[in-house]
């Protein structure tokens, strides 16, 4: 970081080319200046490909126009703009080796084509918070959606670099609009459960870092009658700054009468919550009630008019090959420490369980937390809330249907029963069990469709079945390196199921 001149330097490598670039941001005029800096010219394989890209997130840009070389367009709701097919020869590998796009064998992938292109840029240029112009009279700008690739993908302007150069090879003038005086809007940050009347209560006001507490809040009541009534009028006293916001405060515990209020602020104002001796009565209830159901795996899980996902991965699981990383963390070492061999199909484990928190895996310790958590729910509470419909026979869950059995006992069964198979059927809990391939573990749609649902049979060829197994390499792994601490964590989380699920 150069304070003096103004500008910040990032140094960037990709090793597996061997390929080094320096970025240089310098401000100038209104905006800055972006210069990329080669000592060595652009290695021969990424010629074409090697580039500078800037991304702009598609939420504040959604049907926003933009202009490129003064000819208009619209930034697209839903990805639209053209894509060709390339033969994989040509594909930049991946990290590791791996690819977020299933081929289906045929040994190509996706080129998207860009929006628009030229070498002046304007983007939002009606919206005085959006607007950013960028220019670059050495190469062309490219507007690119790349959420052609992936849902996650953001709106990138890119250059690419040009081959057979060193020094400066790419410069850019980008300058944002910058609106006099703006300041974030006051953030009222509160407990939207609500608040008992004796305990403290406190709301956090957070503020941009160029702003002061200044002046008062106020809490409302409204009447059931609709009428506002301002409750309590307090000083805001100031916290101080943290990270990227100043902060304040607005206590207002004095407040005790049971109702539904609002907390006002500098212009901005708090959805309603109550004050009440039983906030806390029922606001568990969404994670028992839908949270958990839509997470167990090996069930098809409905609720009313909507199937959450159908029956999945009844094709667990096979043993995870030896010297091993994957690419969310799990490994195995020189031995699979069971009786199966590398690749080996591991029978009894499609049952119980539950999906982790942001993906599809099975993972045995988060299983442990759960089911441990849960049957200290059941001996201190006594928690027989039933709203869930949990039938094994025909593998299936339907939410807001009583069945007579509490669903707290129904849940730990289901984490247990996976454990169990884990333990009679491997000779140990194992720490996790997911799917092999990235374009896999990415998947956002119904569990049900991230594998086949047939066993793998390495006698017949990739996306060949004969009705009851498959040749595709889909079904997950199952890491079985053994670990002491799971081992008794395992033993201590059924340990404390077995007292529950006694006549049960």
């Amino acid at each position: 970081m150069d304070k003096p001149n103004g500008s910040i330097e990032a140094v960037l490598k990709y090793t597996a080319y061997d390929f080094v670039s320096r970025v240089v941001v310098t401000a100038k005029d209104k905006g800055v200046e972006i210069n990329v800096y080669l000592d060595q010219p652009v290695p021969e394989k990424l010629a074409g490909n090697a580039g500078f890209n800037l991304e702009f997130l598609p939420s504040a840009y959604f049907e926003k126009s933009y202009y490129a070389d003064g000819k208009p367009g619209v930034f697209p709701l839903y990805p639209s703009s053209p894509t060709q097919i390339a033969p994989a020869s040509r594909k930049i590998p991946q990290f590791g080796g791996h690819t977020t796009f299933d081929d289906r064998g045929r040994k190509e992938f996706i080129v998207p084509g860009p929006l628009a292109a030229g070498h002046s840029m304007v983007l939002a240029p009606e919206d005085p918070e959006r607007e950013v112009s960028i220019r670059c009279a050495d190469a062309e700008l490219q507007l690119f959606d790349g959420r052609n690739l992936g849902q996650n993908g953001w709106f990138i302007v890119r250059s690419l670099l040009p081959t057979g150069k060193t020094g400066k090879v790419l410069s850019w003038y980008l300058e944002p609009n910058a609106v006099a005086g703006w300041r974030r809007k006051p953030v009222i940050q509160f407990s939207q459960v609500g608040y008992r009347p004796q305990q403290e209560k406190v709301a956090v006001i957070e503020l941009d870092k160029a702003d002061v507490a200044v002046g008062g809040a106020s809490l409302h009541r409204v009447t059931p009658e609709g009428k506002d009534v301002v409750a309590l009028k307090g000083d805001v006293r100031s916290w101080g700054r943290w990270l990227r916001y100043n902060y304040a405060k607005f206590d207002f515990s004095s407040v005790k009468e049971p109702g539904v209020y609002y907390i006002e602020y500098g212009g901005q104002r708090t959805n309603s919550f109550s004050i009440g001796a039983d906030v806390y009565a029922g606001i568990w209830h969404p994670t028992l009630d839908i949270w958990f159901p839509v997470q167990m795996d090996h069930m098809e899980v409905n609720e009313a008019y909507r199937v959450w996902h159908g029956v999945p991965f009844m094709d667990d699981a096979l043993q995870a090959p030896v010297n091993h990383q994957h690419f969310d963390g799990y490994s195995m070492g020189a031995s699979t420490q069971t009786k199966y061999k590398p690749l080996e199909r591991i029978p009894g484990l499609a049952t119980g369980g539950w999906f982790d928190a942001g993906d599809f895996d099975i993972q045995t310790g988060s299983h442990c937390d759960a089911v441990l958590a849960m049957v200290d729910a059941w001996e201190k509470f006594g928690l027989r809330r039933d709203e869930t419909f949990v039938d094994y026979p025909t593998h299936y869950v339907d939410i807001h249907r009583p069945d007579g059995m509490p669903d707290l006992l129904q849940q730990i069964k289901h984490g247990t029963l996976n454990m169990v198979a884990q333990v009679k059927n491997i000779g140990h809990p194992v720490r996790g069990i997911v799917v092999p391939n990235l374009h896999q573990y990415h998947h956002l749609g119904d569990a049900v469709n991230e594998t086949d649902n047939l066993p793998y049979n390495a006698s017949l060829r990739p996306y060949e079945t004969d009705g009851k197994s498959s040749g595709t390499m889909d079904d997950r792994w199952a890491f079985t390196e053994r670990n002491v601490f799971l081992d008794y964590y395992t033993a201590a989380a059924l340990a404390a199921a077995s007292r529950d699920a006694e006549g049960f």
